[in-house]
């Protein structure tokens, strides 16, 4: 009886023992398979303004200008970039095909104007993956002309602050950069759907916002410009802000020891809108380096010595822990 009673016991004791081991391999199994890691996020850099951002399952893309028109004439455009030349006036054709090989799944994209170099390949691919849209009432206007349905979008001003599935985004009004030693100002917004084809001068602004996105471990702030208005980003405290750095910003007064400052000086510094667009991916950007990135290095430095400043490659990925 005894030897019958201690083997009823080894026997449940295996079975508890094997169905322990089984649910903690399922467990793993499964955030391994379904990317369940949470304590990191996977930043993307796409060139001008854009990010492709991960964490989990969930892909989000910021001003997603892949097709780097070249764009310009005389000594704007590169003598090595055998492509067509585009001007202003012309209507602006989406590169599909460096598109298709750069863009897969997404779930949202964010847009923070509606320039060419920031809404102009929105539209296929929100009709590509069915992503949701998030943009202002000018940028909304423009998809729905491309065909995106009015449910694929969510129209904002700024002030909105909206909880999606795996993360939140706070919409902030912002400004556009000071272009033109100042002179840039341009008013137009599309009230309703605008006829197409739209020339890429047809892209115009339509107000400026930023994005403040949250996700299980990481908070990042976004900007398309170079430029901020600081009460609206005042002790928001993300740890990751992609700022603009391009030449414009020198317009502006203080311009990196303030956005440093009102932020809470952010752990990480990953500066965007500083490359030459105009170009393809593999193009060198070491001119764009040294002239623009070397200097706001040294002026985060001075600002908030503690901060991490990354510099961005083109379409390799940036995992912050």
């Amino acid at each position: 009886m005894k030897d019958n009673r201690s083997i009823k016991i080894l026997t449940s004791f295996r079975a508890y023992i094997y169905k322990f081991v089984g649910i903690v391999c399922f467990v793993c199994c499964a955030q391994f398979l379904c990317g369940q890691d949470k304590s990191s996020i996977d930043l993307k850099y796409l060139g001008c303004a854009g990010w492709e951002i991960t964490q989990g399952n969930t892909t989000v893309l910021i001003d997603p200008y892949i097709s780097r028109l070249k764009l310009g004439s005389g000594k704007s455009i590169s003598k090595e970039d055998n492509r067509r030349t585009f001007s202003s006036d012309d209507y602006f054709e989406s590169d599909t095909s460096v598109i298709d090989e750069i863009i897969s799944k997404v779930d949202y994209i964010l847009v923070h104007h509606s320039h060419f170099d920031h809404l102009s390949d929105v539209p296929y691919i929100a009709s590509k993956t069915g992503a949701r849209v998030i943009g202002t009432v000018t940028t909304c206007n423009i998809l729905e002309a491309y065909g995106i349905p009015a449910e694929q979008l969510v129209r904002v001003k700024g002030g909105e602050d909206y909880q999606f599935e795996n993360f939140s985004v706070r919409i902030i009004p912002s400004l556009h950069s000071a272009l033109k030693d100042k002179q840039y100002f341009d008013s137009r917004t599309y009230t309703e759907p605008p006829a197409l084809p739209l020339r890429i001068k047809d892209f115009v602004e339509g107000g400026s916002i930023m994005f403040l996105l949250r996700f299980d471990s990481h908070s990042v702030l976004s900007a398309g410009s170079m430029n901020f208005i600081e009460r609206e980003i005042q002790g928001l405290s993300p740890d990751i802000i992609l700022p603009g750095v391009n030449f414009s910003r020198l317009e502006i007064f203080n311009y990196t020891e303030r956005l440093l400052r009102a932020t809470n000086y952010p752990k990480i510094v990953i500066p965007a809108h500083w490359d030459n667009y105009r170009v393809p991916y593999g193009f060198s950007q070491q001119k764009a380096i040294d002239a623009k990135i070397i200097p706001f290095i040294k002026e985060v430095k001075e600002a908030s010595p503690d901060s991490k400043v990354i510099i961005p490659v083109h379409l390799e990925t940036i995992t912050i822990e």
